[in-house]
Parts: structure tokens; C-alpha cells; sequence
């Protein structure tokens, strides 16, 4: 058994975010494709929301309650938690969703004989059963901390110390990567090596773990 662990966050770092994939959002949810024009970090002039959220004036929260709300409005309904958002966005059609990066990461970490595993607040709680059992390459994960079931949210110590017994394996010999600075912080405090994932640059954050591994 490896003595070492890539430990990932899910929504943003394994998955393309919600940004990146508004031509999957519009297919599944039957929209003239251009209907959905914020695109967050990836082009800020489109989103004063996004905006006020980077300047603390709105909570992250915040920000995925009013884009669900703009979103079933386009479809003509009443939406009021992102959970209904990311099912009717993204069940259909999970493969869609699988970031690249993420995919090449997870074959060559497996192929090196690095342990993987899941750190996630809301997998099954914003996903869903059907689209964890369904989504690529999840079987390749030893270990899935999800908090929908454990209760315990990153940034608490607890969520980490979890991941970690679940491994089998002292902090040192992990890697933790998550795109929430919070998230990032909460792992710095427990001494957890860490990589601050930037999604507009993928392939360079995960280039940066698997260093962080020897490979």
C-alpha cells in the first residue's frame, strides 16, 4: 500500500465549475445557447455579482442562491437552493462535467501508486446519488469524506482529521487541493500540504500537487 494521498475537493477542482460549462447547463435545461452570460472569475466585466462577492459584500452563498433563482426563472420555475440547480444542470449528462486536467491527474496519480480520496462539503447533498454512482473515474477513489453525510464542513479541523484516518496516513504524506481560499486555510491549520487550486488555470495547480507527491 502507497504511503502517500492526493486528497481533492470536488465541485471546481475534479468537476468544471458551473462557469465553464453553460453549454451543458442550456442543452440540459432546453436554453437558447448564449442564455447564460456570467462567467465569474473567467471574465469579471460579465459578472458584477461575482464582483461584489470577491469584495465580501455578498457571501459565496450569496451569490449560487441568486444565480439558482435567475436560472429556474429562465425555465420558468421557482428554485430556491442550488441542490434542483446542479441536479437539472449536470445529472444528465456527468462525463460533460469531468474536468480534463482532472481526469489526466487521477490516471497518473493511480499509475504511481498514490492514494486518492475526496474531501467534499456537498457532493451527494448538491449532486446527488445517481451522478456520484455514474460519474468517471470515481471508482478510483479509496476514500470519500462527503459532509452531507458526516455533518462536518471544511473548514473544521474535524473534516480533515476525518480524511486523514480514513487514510491511514500522517499528514505529511497527503496533499490536499481545494479552489476555496477558506477551505485552503482551514488545511493550513491543521498543518495539511495544500495546493490553493486556480480554476482558470487547472493543469498548473495539479502539476503542482503531483510535484508535491514526487511525481
Amino acid at each position: 500500500m502507497t504511503d502517500r494521498a492526493l486528497i481533492l475537493d470536488f465541485g471546481g477542482v475534479v468537476t468544471r465549475t458551473l462557469f465553464e460549462t453553460h453549454d451543458v447547463t442550456e442543452r440540459a435545461l432546453g436554453l437558447a445557447p448564449g442564455s447564460l452570460t456570467w462567467r465569474g472569475p473567467f471574465d469579471t466585466a460579465t459578472d458584477p455579482l461575482w464582483v461584489s462577492m470577491q469584495r465580501r459584500e455578498i457571501t459565496e452563498r450569496d451569490y449560487w442562491t441568486e444565480r439558482t433563482r435567475e436560472v429556474g426563472h429562465l425555465v420558468g420555475e421557482d428554485w430556491t437552493d442550488m441542490k434542483t440547480f446542479v441536479q437539472r444542470a449536470r445529472g444528465a449528462e456527468p462525463e460533460l462535467v469531468l474536468r480534463p486536467e482532472a481526469r489526466d491527474a487521477i490516471l497518473q496519480a493511480k499509475d504511481a501508486g498514490i492514494r486518492l480520496a475526496i474531501l467534499s462539503n456537498e457532493l451527494d447533498l448538491f449532486y446527488g446519488v445517481e451522478f456520484r454512482k455514474r460519474f468517471p473515474l470515481i471508482q478510483l477513489f479509496d476514500v470519500i469524506v462527503d459532509a452531507t453525510y458526516t455533518g462536518i464542513l471544511k473548514p473544521d479541523p474535524r473534516a480533515y482529521e476525518l480524511a486523514l484516518s480514513e487514510l491511514g496516513l500522517p499528514r505529511e504524506a497527503c496533499v490536499f487541493v481545494d479552489d476555496q481560499k477558506k477551505n485552503i486555510e482551514g488545511a493550513e491549520a491543521v498543518s495539511l500540504p495544500n495546493v490553493h487550486f486556480d480554476v482558470t488555470r487547472p493543469a498548473e495547480s495539479y502539476a503542482r500537487a503531483l510535484r508535491m507527491l514526487g511525481i
